[in-house]
Parts: C-alpha cells; sequence; structure tokens
C-alpha cells in the first residue's frame, strides 16, 4: 500500500492529510497561526508562522497516521492563494511579512491603473478583474516600500513566490523556485492565454522579471521533500491553488463541470475546457490546472457572505446557539413566509458588483417569527451561488445537471436540498469533504504514476445526492422575489449627492 500527502496552507491554518491509494483519508492535523492586521485593511502573515505551522501539520499527521515514510509516495500542496512572499535568493530569509489576499493596502496602486486606461488590456491578458487581491501589486508595493529591494531584485538577489513557490523553495533541499500555473494565474503578471509572464504587465508594474519563479505543471515533480524533514526524501509532486485543487480533487473533469465551495464566503468553479471563456458578467477567467503542458480553463465567482450570515446568526442575533441547530430551526416553518434576507454585509459580488449594497431583509410582519428569519439566512446562501452559476451558463452557453459541492456549510441537508432546488439541478456532496487536500492528493498521485487518468475519474466518491423537487412555476416565483429583495439592498450606504 502507496499513500500520498496532501499539505493544505490555508489562510488561518495549516493542514496536512494523509491518503491511502484508494483516497481514504487515513489522518489529518490542523495547526493554526497568527493573523497580523497593523493597520487598518492590511492584513500579514509572518512568512516563518507558514512554514513552521505546516511542517508541524505534516509531521503530526504522518505520525497520527502509524503510515511508515518509506511508503508515502509523493507530497502534494494546495494553498491560499494571492498571499505574497520576497525573500534573498542566497539565504532564504524573508524580506518581512507576507502580504495576504484579504490585504487592501494596494488599492490605491489599482486605481492608478484603472486610471491609467489599462483595466482592459490587464484583463484581456490575465482573465482577472483589476482589484488589490491579487498579486501583482502588492508585490509592486514591496518592491517600493523595502529599501534597495528594486535593485536587488534586478541583480537577481531577490524571490517573489506566492505560497506554493515559498513552500516549495523551503521544503526542497535543493531550494527550487517554480510555481504552477494556477497561481500564476492570480498574480495579475500572467497571461494565461500564451502561458508566460507578460512583459507588458512586468513594465506597468516595474516589476524585474529575474524575481518571478519558472511557472510549471499542476501534477509535475519539482523536487524532494529535505531528507532532515522526515527522515527520507519524498517527491513533492504538485502545486495548485486551493480553489483549483477542489475542482480537481471533486472530479470535474469535463467541460460545464461545477462545484461550489460552501465556507465563510462561497467560491464556485466552472471547468470551461481547453478554450477559455471571458465573462460577460464579471467572472473571473482563471486556469483549473495545468497537466502535460496543456491549460485547462475554468470561470470563477465569489459570494461575499455565505456561512458568514450563520455566523451573524449565532454570534450577533443570537438566534440559534450553533450553526448545525440552523437546519432544524429553518425546517420548522413549512415555508419561508416570504422572508427574504440579503446578507450584503460587505457589498454583492458577482454578478452584481455593488459595493454600496448592504444587509437587507425584507417581507416581515407581525407573523414573522426566528425561523422565517434563519430559514431566509439560509434560503440566501443558495439564491447567491445560484446567480453565481447562472451568470456561468450565460457565459460559457453550458448548463450543469450537477452541482459539486464542499466547505462546512455543505454539511447542512437543508441548505443543500434547497440548493438543488432552487437551482433545478442535483447536488452531489462526496464522500470526503476535504476536497482540496483531495485534489493535491489526485494531482500528486497522477505525477507519481500511483494512479492513472482513469483511475483519477472514479477516486472521488459521493456521499449524498440531493435532487431538485420544486415545481419549476414556484422555483421561478421564489428567483423573482430574490431579485426583487436584492433591488431593496442595492445602493444603500452610497451618500446622496
Amino acid at each position: 500500500m502507496k499513500y500520498i500527502v496532501a499539505l493544505d496552507q490555508g489562510t488561518t491554518s495549516s493542514r496536512a492529510v494523509v491518503f491511502d491509494q484508494s483516497a481514504n483519508v487515513i489522518a489529518s492535523q490542523n495547526v493554526e497561526f497568527q493573523q497580523i492586521y497593523p493597520k487598518p485593511g492590511w492584513v500579514e502573515h509572518r512568512p516563518q508562522d507558514i512554514l513552521d505551522s505546516q511542517l508541524r501539520a505534516l509531521k503530526m499527521a504522518v505520525e497520527k497516521s502509524g503510515v511508515e515514510v518509506r511508503d508515502i509516495a509523493a507530497i502534494g500542496i494546495a494553498n491560499q492563494r494571492e498571499t505574497t512572499l520576497l525573500w534573498e535568493r542566497a539565504s532564504g530569509k524573508a524580506l518581512g511579512n507576507a502580504i495576504v489576499w484579504q490585504c487592501r493596502r494596494t488599492a490605491p496602486l489599482v486605481e492608478r491603473l484603472k486610471s491609467d486606461g489599462l483595466g482592459n488590456m490587464l484583463r484581456d491578458r490575465t482573465g482577472l478583474i483589476p482589484d488589490a487581491y491579487f498579486s501583482g501589486t502588492k508585490l509592486q508595493w514591496m518592491l517600493d516600500a523595502i529599501p534597495d529591494a528594486r535593485a536587488r531584485a534586478e541583480r537577481g538577489e531577490l524571490c517573489f513566490g506566492t505560497v506554493d513557490s515559498f513552500l516549495a523553495w523551503n521544503l526542497t533541499a535543493n531550494h527550487v523556485h517554480v510555481t504552477d500555473a494556477t497561481n500564476a494565474a492570480r498574480t495579475m503578471l500572467y497571461n494565461i492565454y500564451e502561458q508566460k509572464w507578460d512583459e507588458m504587465l512586468l513594465r506597468m508594474m516595474n516589476i524585474p522579471a529575474q524575481l518571478l519563479p519558472e511557472v510549471v505543471d499542476s501534477s509535475q515533480v519539482i523536487g524532494m521533500l529535505d531528507k532532515r524533514i522526515l527522515g527520507r526524501e519524498i517527491p513533492i509532486a504538485a502545486l495548485a491553488g486551493d480553489q483549483h485543487a477542489a475542482l480537481f480533487g471533486q472530479g470535474c473533469f469535463a467541460p460545464g463541470m461545477c462545484k461550489n465551495t460552501y465556507g465563510t464566503g462561497c467560491f464556485v468553479l466552472m471547468n470551461t475546457g481547453s478554450t477559455p471563456v471571458k465573462s460577460q458578467n464579471n467572472l473571473i477567467t482563471t486556469i483549473g490546472w495545468r497537466l502535460d503542458g496543456k491549460p485547462r480553463y475554468a470561470l470563477e465567482g465569489s459570494v461575499f457572505v455565505g456561512g458568514a450570515v450563520v455566523q451573524w446568526l449565532r454570534d450577533e442575533m443570537k438566534l440559534v446557539s450553533s450553526a448545525a441547530e440552523t437546519a432544524a430551526v429553518a425546517a420548522s416553518a413549512p415555508d419561508n413566509g416570504n422572508v427574504y434576507f440579503v446578507p450584503a454585509f460587505t457589498g454583492l459580488g458577482a454578478p452584481y458588483w455593488d459595493m454600496y449594497s448592504r444587509g437587507t431583509i425584507v417581507g416581515l410582519t407581525r407573523g414573522t417569527g426566528r425561523a422565517h428569519v434563519v430559514r431566509a439566512a439560509l434560503e440566501s446562501i443558495a439564491y447567491q451561488s445560484t446567480d453565481v452559476i447562472n451568470a456561468m451558463s450565460s457565459d460559457s452557453s453550458m448548463k450543469s445537471t450537477v452541482l459539486r459541492v464542499d466547505g462546512g456549510a455543505s454539511a447542512n441537508d437543508f441548505l443543500m436540498q434547497f440548493q438543488a432546488d432552487i437551482l433545478g439541478v442535483h447536488v452531489l456532496r462526496p464522500k470526503t469533504i476535504e476536497t482540496t487536500a483531495m485534489g493535491a492528493a489526485m494531482l500528486a498521485g497522477r505525477a507519481v504514476g500511483l494512479w492513472n487518468d482513469r483511475e483519477l475519474k472514479i477516486l472521488p466518491q459521493p456521499d449524498r445526492e440531493f435532487q431538485p423537487n420544486m415545481d419549476e412555476a414556484e422555483r421561478k416565483r421564489l428567483l423573482r422575489q430574490w431579485t426583487r429583495a436584492v433591488e431593496c439592498s442595492r445602493g444603500w450606504a452610497r451618500e446622496d449627492d
């Protein structure tokens, strides 16, 4: 029996999961680390915290599994995306903290790019909407803010990387400087159509090319684990951004296949095949993964507030004592009582992109009770996801008949049934909910020959399928009412002239 270890380096914690040859989870370990907020809107991580927490999780998971290190065939890495690091090539020492994807400090740099009329050109090359979310302006800020950094970068003394690059450098004895195509595609510096770092974008942001890692496939042996870590060398055989790894881990291998991760927000990705689809609905065009030098493209859309609305019900409104309680409370109401909850606490994302929207509950009457509000909150997660998925179908002219789901809120049976009903498709929840780690493991196993492409298709095992039971007329009525509720929330925070 051979085993694969997946490293899932996330925003608040690092995780390691040991899988057997049948893709069963043998052991897992999670290690949290500190979040740093130096100024309002700024978010940082200590690079050493990222590395130390991931090494601890790796060692503890392997020890917990009881697996012999010699039986580990490969290690795969999935990572929080866009978080940006800069380090010395000679010593490996980081030049300050990592700038996290959530950090908004570079918004003025993005606004300058857009005011210079470069937004459309950037989108045409990268598939991204110009935003401080992505890595390019974070790196630009570092080179401007750290004394002598740009000159040192031009001399080839520094390395830039997202978290996958930083881990690859530190986990390999020969300090490999690489990133995979999915992570490169999130930098605002990589041309996803030509599959190369874009010289014009580098000039726009004044970034020396000497800094950049080599772009490799998502499933490829990039180096060997330093034997001092686990006592022997092991191939590191996969790199992928977390949502891309989840798309692969859900088995979304054919065009039109779609997955939704229900976390604090919701991340929806649709496989669009070998041809990139340019969105007309402000979705992101990205690389799903790259195998054997061939990219597979995807559309991506995000819901800002998914499971976070349940946290709000629990922590702020005290309507429930736990997230798990919401399913029973919602089901206790025979219907929504014509109550709709638009949880636009920080505005609305795709397809609306209204930063002035705010949280809104409409349809309240004297007969409205706790169950109606809880039910409306859960339903709002499904409505928002439906809006994104319908936008994807419109952009791609592809409609998926099955939505694959994962993430913490996917355990809520009421929510999953309502998602199936309001979307009108089957919702499939997998046996292994560690889909990000699963995807990293599958990509790594492929690279070392543990699984072939035919075997990969049958590894994701379903746990439960939710079938749509709602009448079409009722579905359309509810969606019309939801659209009216969204319009009520639009522009609320905009001050009158």
